[in-house]
């Protein structure tokens, strides 16, 4: 059975555990959803706490010889695995939309984007810098190197089925780390999918392992009490995140948490105008708007606030909807109906306290978890979605007039991941940057997510950052030796 060129057959369902596919330890399975229609893609395998143990033994076997490779020996397999990636970037994207829902367009981007971390990884393997000085007081030689940190355990999210495992996977590599990953369960085919590659790139068998399973909280709850265990790096919600640093708390485990947003899209009156509608839909619409990057409070001055609502407008109802899988597709459907019907909450509170449907706003009925693309406008700050991620194509559109009012408006949130600014004074844009509390903005620019970048947040939106050279050093520890000579 095919379709879009996915030979359905050939998909990988088991767990991967010491280079090996293997069932679970009590052969439990669960099925995963196409999001476009309804319909059963593949059963896959469950892991239990047995699993855990060896896929923990077998990383722990392969990490001796692994860190104790040279960088460049770790940054070529690194490089090859890009190679790889990118000459089958169509079919990672395939798969993408297959068990995630997004269209083509997004799938591509997302593949693209994920196979540039192997890149970006292979490159910084190599630049683990460290330190010799001369201390001031004692005479002393200061001495600072970086040394892997331990085994890694990775947890990541359903709206990027590849680029959130290679966002871990390549820094922990880099760093000399072995890994066990546990992807989201709506999405676990496309992690799966990319094991043969890392084998063909000649990343050695146990070192990475992948354990999709319907226990999660368990199984990574067990995880984080093994001593072996270092490091846990978990993109997710910021309620989960919590619960992750607690049990992370017992063994005092490194923690990368990549956690919940509500970022605000600022658009001044001087701002160009094409430029602010460009960046405001890939902000908003890029994957759907399930990303904790969305913009999810668009900030309109009110000089301006009527025309650029028209225009989004335009632009929303532009977008085609249906099967991420057929061409021309610009929206595919949400991941789960629960996503789905948390959307539809959001637009019904939002609109009982005030706000006003421009376009879109209801549910499509039939097979499917779609939702339309949707503009509201005068959305009162009690509206829930101004309090919480929307996770969905609904742009929340709310007026100002006064900078410093704007500014504390969107720093009015637990979280504090991405801000994005639109003005055409570039002093004063800066100035606004500068007074917003979060760890990245995007400056008349849609999109922040770069692998050279280090990509994170302040507040309850997480600790740590993946990308850039902070990304590896996630994954090391920081040694000092004091001597003299």
């Amino acid at each position: 059975m095919t379709k879009g060129n996915i030979n359905f057959d050939a998909l990988h369902s088991d767990l991967y555990i010491n280079g090996q596919w293997r069932d679970g330890a009590e052969k439990a399975r669960f099925d995963v959803i196409n999001p476009a229609n309804e319909e059963v893609i593949a059963s896959v395998a469950s892991a239990e706490i047995a699993d855990a143990d060896a896929a923990l033994d077998a990383a722990e076997a392969a990490m001796a010889d692994w860190a104790a490779r040279t960088p460049r020996e770790r940054s070529e397999v690194l490089r090859k695995a890009w190679e790889l990636m990118s000459a089958r970037l169509e079919d990672f994207a395939r798969l993408i939309t297959l068990e995630n829902g997004k269209a083509r367009t997004d799938a591509m981007g997302e593949a693209g984007y994920a196979a540039e971390f192997f890149r970006w990884f292979a490159e910084e393997a190599v630049r683990a810098d460290g330190l010799i000085t001369h201390a001031p007081a004692s005479g002393a030689r200061i001495m600072v190197q970086h040394k892997p940190a331990g085994l890694a355990v990775l947890v990541t999210p359903w709206n990027y089925p590849a680029a959130m495992g290679t966002r871990k996977i390549a820094p922990a590599l880099a760093a000399g780390c072995g890994v066990i990953i546990k992807p989201a369960s709506e999405t676990p085919l496309t992690m799966l999918a990319l094991m043969p590659l890392l084998e063909e790139a000649g990343v050695p068998a146990g070192l990475v392992n992948v354990l999709p399973s319907r226990r999660t909280g368990a199984l990574v709850d067990h995880m984080l009490h093994d001593p072996r265990v270092r490091v846990v790096s978990f993109t997710g919600s910021t309620g989960v995140g919590r619960k992750l640093l607690k049990s992370a708390a017992d063994q005092v485990l490194k923690p990368a948490m990549e956690l919940g947003g509500n970022a605000p899209c600022i658009i001044f009156d001087d701002a160009d105008m094409d430029v602010a509608l460009e960046g405001t839909m890939l902000a908003k619409m890029r994957n759907l708007g399930e990303a904790c990057t969305a913009a999810n409070r668009i900030y309109v001055h009110e000089d301006v606030a009527e025309e650029f609502t028209r225009r989004l407008v335009e632009r929303m109802q532009a977008l085609k909807v249906g099967d991420g899988l057929d061409e021309g597709v610009d929206v595919g459907p949400l991941v789960n109906a629960d996503t789905r019907d948390k959307v539809a909450a959001f637009v019904a509170d939002a609109v009982a306290k005030g706000a006003k449907i421009e376009c879109g706003g209801e549910a499509i009925d039939g097979k499917g978890y779609f939702y339309p693309p949707t503009v509201l406008s005068n959305v009162p700050e009690n509206a829930d979605c101004v309090q919480d991620e929307i996770f969905g194509p609904v742009a929340a559109i709310q007026s100002f007039r006064d900078q410093d009012d704007v500014i504390k408006r969107a720093n009015d949130t637990e979280y504090g991941l991405v801000a994005y600014v639109f003005s055409g004074d570039f002093k004063r844009a800066l100035q606004v940057c500068e007074r917003l509390d979060y760890g990245m903005v995007g400056l008349n620019r849609g999109l922040v997510s770069d692998p050279a970048a280090p990509f994170g947040g302040t507040k309850q939106s997480g600790l740590g950052r993946e990308g850039g050279h902070e990304g590896m050093l996630e994954f090391m520890e920081t040694q000092y030796i004091s001597a003299s000579w």
